[in-house]
C-alpha cells in the first residue's frame, strides 16, 4: 500500500490517500513490523501495538520478548508471530523495517539497554511510554543514539519527564525544540496532537475525539505508527497520518470505545482514505 500525508496551509493534517498494494506484492514487499514484548501479566499493551501494525498494512508483525512472555501472546494471537530475544539482538535481521518498544516494558537499566541496543541497529523505531521513562535522568545517553527515521511519542507527563527544561505553554513551539533537542522526530499527544522534525517543520492533527481518552488507546497509535514505518512511510509522515487515522477510530467509534475496540475499526477507516473514495464533511486536500 502507499499513503500520502496531506495538510493544509495552517499545518493541519488532512485525510491521508491511500493506494492499494499492486496485485505483485508479497508479505515481505509489505513490511516487517517489530514490537517489544512487556514482561509476564504486562503483555496487553505491545499486543494491542502489534495488532495495530498488522491491521494497519504492515505484511509481517512479530512480538519479540523472553518465552514467559510469549507464552502468554500465544494464547490470544494467530496471525501475529513470536520470537524469543536474545541479547546480541540477532532478532533483528535485514527484513526488519519498523520496531515499536515502550508499551508495557516496564523501567529500569534492562529497558535502557534493549532501547540502546534496537537503536543501534539502524531500524526505524518507535519509543513510546516506558522505552521513555526509564531514560528520565539520562537523558543525554538516549539523545545521542536516537536518529531522523526514530519517532518518540510522550504524553504530556512524559514529555515533561524527558524534556524538563521546555516550556508546554505552546505546544507548538514545546514539540518543535524537543525534536531539535532529541534530534528525530517527536509527537506530542493530546486533544490536538503536535509532530515536529529536528528541523522545525511541525503539523497538528486536529482531528480526534474524547473517547480516546482510554486505557490502551496510546499502544494502538504506537503500532499504526511502527506499521507505517515497516511499510516504508518517512517517518514525519507516517507520524503526522498514523494520528490522523488515530483520530478517526476515535470519530467514528465514539461512545464505549476500547483499545480493543479500536483496531476493528481501522479497515473502515483505511477504506475511507483509498483514492478513490468519496471526501466526506467538508475537508478538502491542499
Amino acid at each position: 500500500m502507499g499513503f500520502t500525508l496531506n495538510s493544509t496551509g495552517d499545518r493541519t493534517i488532512l485525510r491521508p490517500t491511500l493506494v492499494p498494494p499492486s496485485p505483485d506484492s508479497h508479505k515481505y514487499s509489505r513490511g516487517h513490523a517489530m514490537i517489544w514484548s512487556g514482561p509476564p501479566l504486562r503483555t496487553g499493551a505491545s499486543r494491542l501495538s502489534a495488532r495495530a501494525a498488522l491491521a494497519v498494512g504492515a505484511g509481517l508483525v512479530t512480538l519479540v520478548g523472553d518465552r514467559p512472555a510469549l507464552l502468554e501472546h500465544a494464547s490470544h494471537v494467530t496471525s501475529i508471530m513470536l520470537r524469543e530475544a536474545d541479547r546480541e539482538f540477532g532478532f533483528v535481521d535485514d527484513r526488519v523495517t519498523g520496531f515499536a518498544i515502550g508499551p508495557g516494558a516496564g523501567v529500569g537499566q534492562a529497558l535502557q539497554h534493549v532501547v540502546l541496543g534496537l537503536l543501534g541497529r539502524g531500524v526505524p523505531t518507535v519509543l513510546d511510554a516506558d522505552a521513555l521513562t526509564t531514560f528520565e535522568h539520562h537523558t543525554d545517553i538516549l539523545f545521542d543514539k536516537v536518529g531522523l527515521t526514530d519517532v518518540m511519542t510522550p504524553h504530556l507527563g512524559e514529555f515533561q519527564r524527558i524534556f524538563p527544561d521546555i516550556s508546554v505553554d505552546s505546544r507548538q513551539d514545546a514539540v518543535r525544540q524537543a525534536a531539535k533537542t532529541a534530534g528525530c522526530i517527536v509527537l506530542l499527544k493530546g486533544p490536538e496532537t503536535w509532530i515536529a522534525t529536528p528541523d522545525g517543520q511541525t503539523l497538528v492533527n486536529r482531528h480526534a475525539s474524547p473517547w480516546l481518552a482510554t486505557a490502551g488507546s496510546g499502544d494502538v497509535l504506537t503500532g499504526l505508527i511502527c506499521g507505517l514505518l515497516a511499510q516504508g512511510v518517512p517517518s514525519f509522515d507516517a507520524a503526522s497520518i498514523a494520528a490522523w487515522l488515530h483520530g478517526d477510530i476515535g470519530t467514528r467509534a465514539g461512545p464505549g470505545l476500547t483499545a480493543d475496540i479500536m483496531i476493528g475499526h481501522i479497515p473502515l477507516v483505511l477504506r475511507g482514505c483509498l483514492n478513490d473514495a468519496p471526501e466526506y464533511g467538508s475537508r478538502s486536500r491542499t
